[in-house]
């Protein structure tokens, strides 16, 4: 399989039979690699990163979580982290045997709970992409003022880049900007994000709420997997100390940084990103 092979799509079913849209790239045989993007992406987030794990032998499933993409949004509007943890063990169970699981940010938290509070998923190992047990609040805040930005969307496909460039500017700004395509939806006349405007209400004031920390880290141990934290070098959302005081607190979990990447590692520095991630899934065999 070469590192340029398109996907194949597949659906799953979430909590309370909602759908999850997902690609899947690499042989049906091979051994099971689950990437889940961060809050407000999309599956596509790992497109330049799944058909390469899949050209290493992984079978690699990129689903949009509920609310993004393609995937159903609640019904009622909930996007409690609960709920995309019941989606994580869904996924697990359709998948039918312990997969490694990649997760951005929210998607790493929910992997995170899935694994580590009852009834467990079964996971084979778990790879954190610039998520802990807790955050940096000064970088969640600046995130979710991107989010909300602009809550009217955009007039064009150009408008929706010089957006991305300023929120990003470490990034260097891509030469089409019609890849944004796969993170936006039309919307009458103009162009918003393609997730569900009511995550960031279920969100609010609960992105480090009391309890949290302690929490996660009890559900990174009782997981009892091999973790791997990738943070972002230049990150504003897990700072240095507080990766080494998760991985400090959690015996089983290792850490590297990914230099020049901000929390977008996966985006910021894709090469980069799986050379850290490569020697970590080689070490599982």
């Amino acid at each position: 399989m070469t590192a340029g092979a398109l996907p194949r799509p597949r659906r799953f079913t979430g909590r309370d039979g909602i759908r999850l849209a997902a690609d899947v790239w690499g042989e049906a045989c091979a051994p099971p690699l689950l990437l889940l993007h961060g809050g407000g992406q999309t599956r596509h987030a790992w497109d330049r990163t799944g058909p390469r794990l899949a050209a290493l032998g992984w079978r690699v499933v990129a689903p949009d979580l509920r609310g993004h993409g393609t995937s159903g949004w609640s019904a009622d509007g909930d996007y409690d982290l609960d709920l995309f943890a019941d989606d994580v063990r869904a996924l697990v169970a359709e998948l039918g045997e312990r997969p490694v699981v990649v997760g951005a940010s929210l998607g790493g938290l929910s992997a995170l709970l899935a694994a580590g509070e009852p009834p467990g998923a079964a996971l084979r190992a778990l790879v954190l992409v610039d998520v802990a047990h807790r955050p940096d609040d000064r970088g969640v805040r600046r995130i979710v003022a991107f989010m909300r930005g602009r809550p009217d969307g955009f007039a064009s496909v150009e408008e929706a880049a010089e957006a991305v460039s300023a929120h990003l500017p470490h990034r260097p700004r891509p030469d089409d900007p019609d890849g944004l395509l796969k993170n936006l939806r039309r919307h009458g006349d103009r162009w918003v994000w393609h997730w569900d405007p009511r995550i960031l209400d279920s969100f609010e004031g609960r992105t480090d709420p009391p309890g949290r920390a302690e929490r996660v880290l009890a559900a990174a141990r009782r997981a009892e997997v091999p973790i791997l934290l990738v943070r972002g070098g230049v990150s504003d959302v897990v700072r240095e100390d507080i990766a080494e005081e998760f991985r400090a607190g959690v015996p089983l979990a290792r850490r590297v940084d990914v230099a020049g990447a901000g929390h977008m590692v996966v985006g910021d520095r894709n090469e980069h990103f799986i050379d850290a991630v490569v020697p970590f899934l080689e070490g599982l065999a």
